[in-house]
């Protein structure tokens, strides 16, 4: 081992690089209660239309 003095930081004690987050994609988005949420109510809603389109009228 070499010897350093006291004073100079050793290549081993320095704080490693910080390490880039990946970015988030839409299975993330889609995994949010509040979009699901929405996402429901949306498809709900065209749901209850084609079915009274097709049957009703």
């Amino acid at each position: 081992m070499l010897d350093t003095p006291h004073s100079e930081p050793s290549v081993s004690a320095q704080a490693p690089a910080p390490v880039a987050e990946e970015p988030r994609g839409c299975l993330f988005a889609l995994s949010q209660p509040p979009l699901m949420i929405f996402l429901g109510v949306i498809g709900t809603l065209l749901l209850l239309a084609a079915v009274h389109d097709l049957f009703v009228l």
